[in-house]
């Protein structure tokens, strides 16, 4: 009856140990992950106040630099991308945050509006107005196909 006292009494110490290191290990790994990295775009300080409506291209583009990317599609317009990736051994790398900085202009290259856009939720999100865009004037693709005109047959 002692003998088998002696062995579980072991058997329970081995297994506290065990656990032990293994949750060691794990917190371990877990604190070898590497700070958040920020990729991209990074904002200058107080660069919004420096640009505010009615600002020319040229002073756009003196407070941020040339932008990640810009479209011409119903006036010229901006994108300064920033991405904040949080990389994790355990968890492995993700997305924590990413803001686009969308400057419009209008006809005569002067800034007309500025959006600041994040993902919260799955949708874009306007920081600044606190309103997220409706995309009623865009055609799905079952407009498309309705309004579409039948080819002619050759």
């Amino acid at each position: 009856m002692k003998m088998t006292c002696a062995l579980r009494s072991t058997s329970i110490k081995t297994s506290i140990r065990t656990g032990a290191l293994v949750l060691g290990l794990t917190l371990a790994l877990g604190a070898c992950g590497a700070p958040p990295l920020q990729h991209g775009f990074v904002m200058p300080e107080n660069g919004l106040e420096q640009v505010p409506v009615g600002s020319s291209e040229e002073q756009v583009l003196l407070v941020f630099g040339t932008p990640t990317t810009q479209s011409s599609l119903n006036g010229k317009t901006y994108y300064y991308i920033t991405q904040v990736i949080d990389e994790n051994p355990l968890m492995g790398r993700s997305i924590t945050d990413q803001r686009v900085l969308a400057i419009y202009f209008n006809d005569d290259n002067t800034v007309s509006r500025i959006g600041e856009y994040g993902l919260k939720d799955g949708r874009v999100f306007d920081f600044i107005t606190r309103k997220t865009p409706t995309t009623g004037t865009d055609l799905n693709l079952i407009s498309q196909i309705l309004n579409s005109k039948p080819a002619m047959p050759f």
